[in-house]
């Protein structure tokens, strides 16, 4: 799978122009947009279940198992059309779709429809994050890529604090329901500014092939799907670091999906104090960690590529023992404390993974390669992750009633264990390719 030439060691890194950091700003708003609305079941789990009278294993499989389905599935054939087609149109497309899903699980009446209404905001969330990518990549020259991804990646982490603030403010004055509505409403008016305002850029307009075979081969036509997956799924480094970022995602989506609920049922914390203090802690701490990774990545990477993989095994290493204080601990305010700083590190795998696949791919498969990092790490992580932790609070509120998520946040640290393992296994990978392109 060719790519293209990084910048060299030392080398400065093109400056983009005013025009990409706009449309820089105009995609991570849609990306905040994105994950709020996929954040808002969590946020509002306790509400929900206390009106609709769902268990932990249900809103696990909503929030996890349901959604990924077709969100990781769909993001396959919608990455193929992106490579052929306009992709800022598809995005506009996938933003309006997924916002009516999302006002739509507002009026949902019982549990299946909530289920209905979930599983297509995954439709439509399936067409945003790989154009967004493959968008950025091509407004962004090499060097400067992994900045621009990592402020891009300020999504999930600004979505995410917005949908604490917002959904737990409405809920609590006024109903669970008009925080999805509201969300949507303004989720459709943000599909018609992309439509109108941003314009689709030429497909690696900004890269230099690697050599004069790659600057035949992008004479050639366009690979087909088949092709794409193949290279994929048979270059170790790739293929590695998608199960890596599995494997973290399995705890990071068990932890976003479940944490709130935790915080209320188990720590004593009200509604009206999560939508300021646990805002706050997800916000500046996701937020620290992805645009830290993402310069991190950006100079690193230039000295050895081995960054890519040994950034996210030392942000694990570092979160783990503080992950199992906030779990153990019985006061909110002590658990928020030790949330801080890993809701930082265990980003830090994020801008490297994004960053590697754009580099490594060539431009015209490059919203289909991050289409499939994404669905190798959304099956195992979103798909299991919160499917698990409901399921193993179900199994332990017969001998733990008081405390049964507590027990289930105990079962991710096996797989943050796991997670380090991988990123340690994919450096060396890296080292691997490395000597064999040097000696080929």
């Amino acid at each position: 799978m060719a790519g293209v030439v990084p910048a060299p060691p030392g080398a400065p890194a093109a400056r983009p122009g005013v025009a990409a950091w706009l449309v820089l700003a105009v995609l991570c708003f849609v990306y905040v947009l994105n994950f709020l609305d996929r954040q808002l079941l969590s946020i509002l789990a306790k509400p929900i279940q206390d009106e609709l009278g769902i268990s932990d294993g249900q809103l696990g499989r909503i929030g996890g198992l349901y959604f990924a389905m077709f969100y990781c599935i769909l993001a396959i054939p919608v990455g193929w059309l992106a490579d052929r087609a306009n992709r800022v149109r598809v995005l506009a497309f996938a933003c309006a779709l997924w916002s009516a899903a999302t006002a739509a699980c507002g009026l949902a009446a019982n549990y299946p429809q909530l289920v209905l209404a979930r599983m297509t905001v995954g439709v439509g969330e399936a067409g945003g994050v790989p154009p967004s990518y493959a968008i950025i990549s091509d407004y962004f020259p090499s060097g400067t890529r992994g900045t621009a991804l990592g402020l891009f990646n300020l999504g999930p982490p600004i979505g995410q604090a917005l949908g604490v603030a917002f959904g737990a403010s409405i809920a609590a004055a006024y109903s669970w329901r008009l925080a999805f509505v509201w969300v949507g409403v303004i989720g459709m008016v943000t599909a018609v500014g992309v439509w109108a305002f941003v314009r689709e850029p030429k497909k690696g307009g900004l890269d230099q092939p690697a050599d004069s075979g790659d600057a035949a081969a992008a004479l050639e036509p366009r690979p087909g799907l088949g092709q794409t997956c193949r290279a994929f799924f048979a270059n170790p480094v790739l293929r590695g670091m998608a199960l890596a970022c599995g494997a973290t995602q399995f705890v990071t989506y068990g932890m976003i999906n479940f944490t709130v609920l935790l915080l209320m049922r188990e720590k004593g914390m009200s509604l009206e104090d999560v939508a300021l203090w646990y805002a706050l802690v997800i916000g500046l701490g996701t937020m620290s960690g992805m645009v830290l990774s993402g310069r991190l990545i950006d100079r690193l990477a230039r000295r050895s590529r081995t960054a890519y993989a040994y950034l996210p095994a030392v942000g694990l290493m570092l979160a783990l023992p503080l992950f199992v204080a906030f779990v153990w601990v019985d006061s909110w305010r002590l658990a928020l404390l030790f949330l801080l700083l890993p809701t930082g590190l265990n980003y830090f795998y994020l801008s490297p993974a994004v960053t590697l696949v754009q580099e490594d791919v060539r431009p015209n498969q490059r919203v289909l390669s991050g289409a499939l990092l994404l669905l190798v790490m959304n099956l195992i992580g979103l798909g299991l992750g919160p499917t698990w932790l409901g399921a193993a609070s179900d199994f332990f509120r017969a001998s733990h009633p008081h405390n049964s998520l507590q027990m289930a946040f105990y079962t991710l640290i096996p797989f943050y264990v796991l997670a380090i393992a991988l990123f340690l296994w994919l450096a060396r990978s890296i080292r691997r390719q490395a000597l064999q392109e040097a000696n080929p």
